[in-house]
C-alpha cells in the first residue's frame, strides 16, 4: 500500500487511575493522543506506512509526544517543531450511570499556532495515496483552520484520496471562526465523509427527514441515518461514500456498535455488537476511521468488507486503555469471522 498522512493536533491526557473522580484522585496517568494520531496509529499497526503532520514544541513535552508516535512506527518527518506548549486534555473516566468527562486546557498549543505556509505540503504528499483530516484541526483556531484548507487544496490536485472525520466538538469552536463556512469549504473537497447526525446538524444544518435518531438504549436503527447521508452526497457531490458509526448508549459502561455506509446507491450496514464491559471508549471514532481506511484501501471492491473490519477493529479498541487502538489485524479478522470469545491465545 502507498503512503498514508494525517495531519492535526496530539496532546497530553492526564486521567485519574481506574475511575476515580477529579476531586479524589492525587495522581494522574499519562497518555498521549488526538484524532489524527490515532487513526495513524491503528494504520501502522495493520502494516500501511504512515505519516502524521502536526506542530510540536521544542520542549521534553513536545519530544515525548514525538517520541510515542516513533514507537507506534508512525512516520514524523514533517512534524514542524515551534510554539510554546503541548495542548493538554484532562479526562475522568465514567462508569455505569455516570458518563465521562473531558477538561481542554489546549488554548496557545503549538498546534493552534500553526498558520498557512508552516508545512511543506508538495513535499509532504509525494508519493501519497490518501490524506486524512478531522473537524477538530480548524476548530482549534483560525491558524489551523487555514492550515488544513491549505493541505486539501494540495492533497485534491494531486489526486489524492481525501476523507474526513467530522468531529464536532462542542468545547472548541470558541476563537470565532464561521464554522458552517469553514468546514463546507473543507469538507467539499472529501471522499470519504465519516459523521454522525450531530455533526450533520451543527456543522451544515443537515437533520434526518421524517425519523427520529435515537442514541440511548439499544435501538439505534440504521435506516434513520439514510436521508443524512443522502443530503451529505447532495451537498458534496465530491463524495462518494458517506460513513457514520452507531453508538447505543445503554450505560457508560455498556454501548452497542455498528456502522453504517451509504456509496449513492446502497447502504450497508454491519452487524451489531454489545460492548458490555468498556474499559475506555476515548478513542473510538477513531479507530473506526483508521480500520475504515484500511478497509478500504485492502477491499477496494468490497465496501461490506471494508465497513466490517472498521467495526470489528473500533468495537476492540473499547478494550484498550489510552487513546490509540493498540489490535492487530489478526484479532481484528478473528472477531470479524465471528469469534468473540476472548479465549486465551496460547
Amino acid at each position: 500500500m502507498k503512503k498514508v498522512v494525517t495531519f492535526g493536533e496530539i496532546m497530553l491526557r492526564l486521567a485519574p487511575p481506574g475511575f476515580l473522580r477529579f476531586s479524589q484522585t492525587n495522581s494522574l496517568d499519562v497518555v498521549y493522543g488526538g484524532g489524527e494520531s490515532n487513526v495513524a496509529v491503528s494504520l501502522a499497526n495493520y502494516g500501511v506506512p504512515v505519516e502524521f503532520v502536526t506542530r510540536l514544541p521544542n520542549n521534553d513535552i513536545g519530544h515525548c509526544a514525538h517520541m510515542e508516535m516513533r514507537k507506534r512506527g508512525v512516520g514524523t518527518t514533517h512534524v514542524n517543531w515551534g510554539g510554546d506548549r503541548l495542548g493538554i486534555y484532562f479526562l475522568e473516566t465514567g462508569a455505569v450511570s455516570r458518563g465521562s468527562k473531558v477538561v481542554y486546557d489546549r488554548a496557545h498549543s503549538a498546534m493552534s499556532e500553526i498558520t498557512a505556509g508552516m508545512i511543506d505540503w508538495d513535499s509532504v504528499f509525494d508519493g501519497v495515496e490518501w490524506f486524512h483530516w478531522t473537524g477538530i484541526t480548524p476548530a482549534i483556531s483560525q491558524g489551523a483552520a487555514d492550515a488544513c484548507l491549505e493541505a486539501v487544496k494540495a492533497a485534491s490536485a494531486k489526486g489524492i484520496t481525501i476523507s474526513t472525520d467530522l468531529n464536532y466538538r462542542k468545547k472548541l469552536w470558541n476563537y470565532g471562526g464561521d464554522r458552517e463556512s469553514i468546514m463546507t469549504e473543507l469538507t467539499s473537497y472529501c471522499d470519504i465523509i465519516l459523521g454522525n447526525e450531530e455533526d450533520a446538524e451543527m456543522h451544515f444544518g443537515i437533520k434526518p427527514e421524517g425519523l427520529d435518531i435515537t442514541t440511548q438504549g439499544h435501538e439505534v436503527k440504521a435506516e434513520a441515518f439514510l436521508s443524512v447521508c443522502k443530503q451529505m452526497m447532495s451537498k458534496f457531490p465530491r463524495a462518494k461514500k458517506v460513513i457514520t458509526t452507531l453508538r447505543g448508549s445503554i450505560s457508560a459502561s455498556h454501548n452497542t456498535w455498528a456502522g453504517v455506509m451509504y456509496d449513492g446507491n446502497t447502504m450497508f450496514e454491519s452487524p451489531q455488537y454489545q460492548i458490555t464491559d468498556i474499559v475506555d471508549r476515548v478513542g473510538g471514532g477513531d479507530s473506526f476511521m483508521g480500520g475504515l481506511i484500511y478497509g478500504l484501501l485492502k477491499y477496494p471492491e468490497n465496501d461490506q468488507n471494508a465497513l466490517n473490519f472498521a467495526v470489528a477493529a473500533s468495537c476492540l479498541k473499547h478494550t484498550i486503555k489510552g487513546d490509540a487502538n493498540l489490535v492487530t489485524l489478526d484479532e481484528v479478522e478473528k472477531l470479524m469471522s465471528g469469534d468473540a470469545s476472548g479465549r486465551v491465545a496460547r
